[in-house]
């Protein structure tokens, strides 16, 4: 690709927007990802009374069993989100972009 066109892209206010979108996007997921599990990980270190709290009296499941696969569904569930937008805004960006290379 010839440097030219690489700096036309770069200046293009659709890449700009689409670089600009797609980090805060992702940095966003990324921080409640984190926050999720980070907090299911600290509450384990400093208060795991709470997650050994069992479900019912008598039961052998604790309270921490389903918080620890909300926590790995959230992991899917957000990368789902992340696909969605994608495959919608991002990629319709993406392909103006395209285009605008193409025909100049």
């Amino acid at each position: 690709m010839k440097q030219e066109m690489v700096d036309r892209i770069k200046n293009d206010p659709d890449f700009i927007l689409l670089t600009r979108e797609r980090s805060k996007f992702a940095w966003t997921l990324t921080i409640i990802m984190l926050a999720i599990y980070f907090g299911f990980v600290l509450t384990i270190a400093f208060d795991p009374s709470i997650l050994g709290t069992p479900l019912s009296s008598g039961s052998v499941t604790t309270i921490g069993i389903p918080i620890g696969i909300a926590v790995i569904i959230s992991a899917f569930i957000l990368t789902g989100i992340y696909v969605r937008r994608a495959n919608g805004e991002f990629d319709e960006l993406s392909a103006r972009i395209k285009e605008k290379a193409k025909g100049e």
